[in-house]
């Protein structure tokens, strides 16, 4: 599916309109963080964080590492 966005002048910056499907696909409301990267073939827009998503891999990867400390800590 190709949605158009407008964009538009807000004060020295630039803004995008997100069509009311657009919001509630990506489920964001005024308000709400939207993250724009780069990716192959353009720029991607998405409400997660790609930077949150390589912290919770790093933290997954010292839960299985330290799981057992981790079990002691939790009594």
């Amino acid at each position: 599916m190709i949605m158009v966005l407008k964009v538009i002048r807000i004060g020295n910056s630039l803004g995008v309109i997100l069509p009311k499907d657009a919001a509630a696909q990506l489920d964001v409301e005024a308000g709400d963080q939207l993250f724009l990267t780069k990716s192959p073939d353009g720029y991607r827009i998405t409400p997660y964080s790609p930077e949150f998503e390589s912290q919770m891999a790093l933290a997954r990867a010292i839960m299985r590492e330290r799981r057992d400390a981790l079990r002691e800590l939790a009594k």
